[in-house]
C-alpha cells in the first residue's frame, strides 16, 4: 500500500533494530524513511517539522501525550496519530526478523479512519440513591451531599446483623426504609421499588425522640426504626407519637417507587446480579476502599454523556421464535449485561446497557445480530492491508493476535519489557498482534476470514472478565470452523481462545505455536456486514483451494450448517415449518403438495422443529460444499387430493387420510360429516347449506 502520512520512526536508544530502506519499499515511499534514536528528546525538532507537512503517524505510544501537547502548542490541524511498535514487535528475540510485522502495523495505522457508529446518550442530574444499612449509607450520604442530590435507603437486616448506626441531626436529604424489591435501569434512568416494613415512617418521623424515651424495651434507637424482634407491642410509642402518626403498627406495606440517576449499592450482596453492572451503578459491598472509589466515580457523573450504539439488530433475519414456538436464544442466553430480551418473535436490545462485548453478533447464527464497533467491513480492511503488507515485505505464517484494549494490551507490553531484543522473550515475528475494542466479538466470519487472507493462525487472547463470561461460547464457535479447516486438510492449528494473565503464560504460549498450513493464495473478497455472505464466500475459497477436498464435513450440534431431516410417514405437509422458517431454508412447492429444503440458508435454529405438529422433522448439523447447497432439494412429496365434489385438488390425500382417520368417529363427522372431510372449502359450505337436516344455531330453542 501507499502511505500518505509522514511517519516518524524512533529505535527508541538503539534498543530496537529498524531497517529503513526495507520498510519504505514495503510502504512505497518515495525515500527512505529516517530513523531516530531519541524523537521525544534530543530529536524532537524533528517532529516540530512533521507537523509542517501534512498528517503524522509517529511509532510510539509511550510519549502519545508529549507529541500531542506539542502539536497543541504548534497550533497543527494536521490529523497525527500513533502506533506501537516497540512493545509488539521491535522488543523480541526476533527483533531482527520483525522488519514484515513492523511495515503491517505501519500500513494498518496508516489507513483512514472508518466512519462513525451512531451514539447513545445519557443525561445525569446527580439523582442519587444509596442503599444499604444505616451505618454505611449514612455516612456517605454525608460525605456526598455536598456534590450530589442524595437519596437515601435503609435496608437493615435482623437485628443480630446490624451494627449500628444513627440518622443525621439535620433533614438535608431524603431518608426511607424497607426491603428493595427491584432495581433496573441505567445511567440517568434507574428505578427502584422498595416495601416499607416498619412501622416508624421516616417521611413522617420529626426525630422528636419521644418514642425512643417511651419504649420500655429500649427497642427503638436513633435509627428511628423498631426492633421488632424487642417490642413487646406496649404501643407506647404510638401514643407517644401523638397526632404526627409516624408510627403505625397496622399499616399495610407500603410499595414505592422513585427514579434515580445513580445508585451506590453499599449491601454485602448486590442488588444488581450481573456479569457487567449497567452505566451509573455500583457496588462496592462492604470494603471501605472499594466504597471511597466508588463515591469518586460518582462525583464524575452528572452532565450529558454518550457511547457507542456498539450493535445492529435485522429483525427480519431474527430466529429468535415464530407464532410462540421458541427458536435461537444464543443472544439472550450470551449476553452479561441484561440488555437483550424476548420481544414477540423477535428480541430487543437496550442499548444504553450494552457494553459493546460482540458476544451476542458471535453467537449469531444468522446475521441478524451485528456487533459494529469496529464494523465488521471495516476490520475486515485493516486485516486485509495487515496480512498484504506483511506478506509483501517477505513475511510467512502470520499469526493474527486479537486483544482487547486495558488488560491484554499492558500484558503484551509486560511480555515485551521483559525480553532482551535480539535474544530472547517478546513476541515472536510472525505474531501480529491486532487492538479490537471486544475478543468476544470476533465471530467465526472474522477468523475464517483471516485466513483466507492468508493467515497462518488467529489467537484470541482474553482478559480473565472475557474468558469468565464468553469463553465457553467462543471457544465453541472456534471449533466449529477449526473442524471446518482440519477437513479441509489444512494442517494444524488454526484458531484458539488464549484466556491468561500471565505473562509467562502468554510467553510460552505464543513461542510453542507451530505454523499452520494457509490457503496457496489470499482472497480478493471484503467482509461484509452480512455475516452469512461473508461465512459462504470464506468457505467457498477454503474449499476451492482445499488440500483434501471435500463435499460434506460434519459438525458437532449447535453449528450454524447442516440439513433437515423429514418423516415422510408422519409429515402431512401442513407446511407448517415453511411459515415458521426465518431465512427461507423450507419452503412449499406452491401449486403442488412439496416442501423443499435450500440447505445453505438453513442456521439450525429448531424453529421448524419445533413448530411441527407431527413431530416429523429433526435437525442434523453439516457443512455441504457441493452446488446441491445451493440447490432446491424435495424433502416430501404427496399425491394431490381431488375434493369428491368439484374435483378440484385443494390438500393431498395423506393428509385427508390422516384426518379421516382422526375424526371419523367423532359424532360431529358422522354420516354426510365425514364426507365434507373430503370436499373442498367451497364445496363443503354447499353441501352444508343444500342439507336439510343440517342443525343451526336458528333451530336451537332455548
Amino acid at each position: 500500500m501507499s502511505m500518505d502520512k509522514t511517519i516518524k520512526l524512533c529505535n527508541c536508544n538503539q534498543t530496537m533494530a529498524l531497517d529503513a530502506k526495507a520498510l519504505s519499499d514495503a510502504l512505497k515511499l518515495n525515500a527512505p524513511v529516517a530513523i531516530h534514536s531519541e524523537l521525544c528528546r534530543r530529536e524532537v525538532e524533528a517532529f516540530h517539522d512533521a507537523l509542517k507537512h501534512g498528517d503524522c503517524l509517529v511509532a510510539c505510544t509511550q510519549e502519545a501525550p508529549l507529541f500531542a501537547e506539542l502539536a497543541e502548542q504548534a497550533q497543527s490541524r494536521h490529523e497525527l496519530k500513533f502506533v506501537n511498535i516497540r512493545e509488539t514487535a521491535g522488543w523480541s528475540k526476533e527483533s531482527r526478523q520483525a522488519t514484515p510485522k513492523i511495515a503491517a502495523l505501519l500500513a494498518v495505522a496508516g489507513l483512514s479512519e472508518p466512519e462513525p457508529v451512531a451514539s447513545i446518550g445519557y443525561r445525569s442530574d446527580g439523582q442519587l440513591l444509596i442503599v444499604g444499612p444505616i451505618d454505611a449509607a449514612i455516612p456517605w450520604a454525608e460525605r456526598l451531599k455536598e456534590q450530589l442530590e442524595v437519596n437515601v435507603l435503609i435496608t437493615d437486616g435482623p437485628p443480630a446483623e446490624r451494627t449500628g448506626g444513627e440518622l443525621s441531626a439535620v433533614r438535608g436529604y431524603p431518608v426511607w426504609s424497607g426491603r428493595l424489591e427491584s432495581l433496573k435501569g441505567y445511567l440517568g434512568e434507574f428505578e427502584a421499588d422498595w416495601v416499607q416494613t416498619n412501622p416508624i415512617d421516616l417521611e413522617l418521623c420529626t426525630r422528636c425522640n419521644a418514642c425512643i424515651n417511651a419504649c420500655p424495651e429500649q427497642a427503638i434507637d436513633f435509627s428511628y426504626q423498631i426492633d421488632l424482634e424487642k417490642c413487646k407491642a406496649h404501643r407506647a410509642c404510638v401514643q407517644a407519637c401523638g397526632k404526627v402518626g409516624a408510627i403505625d403498627f397496622d399499616r399495610q406495606a407500603r410499595e414505592r417507587s422513585e427514579r434515580f440517576d445513580l445508585v451506590l449499592d453499599l449491601g454485602a450482596e448486590p442488588a444488581l446480579k450481573l456479569a457487567q453492572l449497567p452505566q451509573g451503578y455500583f457496588a462496592p459491598g462492604r470494603d471501605p476502599l472499594e466504597q471511597a472509589l466508588a463515591a469518586t466515580r460518582l462525583a464524575q457523573m452528572v452532565g450529558e454523556f454518550e457511547k457507542p450504539k456498539y450493535f445492529s439488530y435485522n429483525v427480519k433475519l431474527c430466529a429468535h421464535s415464530r407464532s410462540g414456538k421458541p427458536g435461537c436464544s444464543n443472544c439472550i442466553d450470551t449476553c452479561s449485561t441484561g440488555a437483550i430480551s424476548a420481544a414477540g418473535d423477535g428480541i430487543e436490545v437496550e442499548p444504553h446497557l450494552c457494553m459493546g462485548c460482540g458476544g451476542c453478533a458471535t453467537v449469531c447464527p444468522s446475521g441478524a445480530m451485528t456487533h459494529v464497533y469496529p464494523r465488521v467491513s471495516d476490520l475486515g480492511r485493516r486485516l486485509k492491508t495487515l496480512l498484504a503488507t506483511y506478506r509483501d515485505a517477505g513475511g510467512k505464517d502470520a499469526c493474527i493476535l486479537f486483544h482487547s484494549a486495558g488488560a491484554s494490551a499492558e500484558l503484551i507490553a509486560k511480555l515485551a519489557r521483559r525480553a532482551q531484543p535480539g535474544k530472547s522473550g517478546g513476541l515472536p515475528a510472525r505474531v501480529i498482534p491486532l487492538e479490537v475494542h471486544s475478543v468476544p466479538a470476533i465471530g467465526v466470519d472474522i477468523a475464517l476470514g483471516a485466513l483466507t487472507y492468508g493467515a497462518s493462525q488467529v489467537l484470541l487472547l482474553a482478559n480473565a472478565q472475557e474468558a469468565d463470561e464468553y469463553g465457553q461460547e467462543v471457544e465453541k464457535q472456534l471449533r466449529h470452523a477449526e473442524t471446518i479447516v482440519s477437513a479441509l486438510g489444512y494442517a494444524g492449528m488454526h484458531l484458539k481462545l488464549l484466556a491468561t494473565a500471565d505473562a509467562a503464560v502468554l510467553e510460552r504460549e505464543v513461542w510453542a505455536l507451530r505454523p499452520a498450513r494457509t490457503v496457496a493464495e489470499p482472497a480478493g473478497f471484503n467482509l461484509s456486514q452480512d455475516k452469512r455472505n461473508t461465512l459462504e464466500f470464506a468457505l467457498e475459497h477454503l474449499a476451492r483451494l482445499a488440500p483434501t477436498p471435500k463435499e460434506e464435513i460434519a459438525l458437532e450440534a449447535g453449528a450454524p450448517w447442516g440439513q433437515v431431516k423429514v418423516n415422510r410417514d408422519t409429515c402431512t405437509l401442513c407446511m407448517a415449518c415453511v411459515g415458521a422458517c426465518p431465512v427461507s431454508a423450507l419452503v412449499d412447492g406452491r401449486e403442488q403438495p412439496l416442501l423443499k429444503f435450500i440447505e445453505r440458508n438453513c442456521v439450525q435454529c429448531g424453529l421448524c422443529v419445533n413448530t411441527c405438529p407431527e413431530k416429523a422433522v429433526a435437525l442434523a448439523p453439516r457443512l455441504l460444499l457441493s452446488p446441491q447447497a445451493k440447490a432446491e432439494q424435495v424433502l416430501h412429496e404427496a399425491v394431490p387430493f381431488n375434493c369428491v365434489s368439484c374435483g378440484k385438488p385443494f390438500g393431498n390425500k395423506q393428509m385427508v387420510d390422516n384426518m379421516m382417520g382422526k375424526l371419523g368417529t367423532h359424532p360431529m363427522f358422522s354420516g354426510d360429516g365425514l364426507k365434507r372431510l373430503q370436499m373442498c372449502g367451497d364445496c363443503r359450505v354447499v353441501d352444508m347449506m343444500e342439507n336439510k337436516n343440517e342443525q343451526t344455531i336458528f333451530g336451537i330453542r332455548s
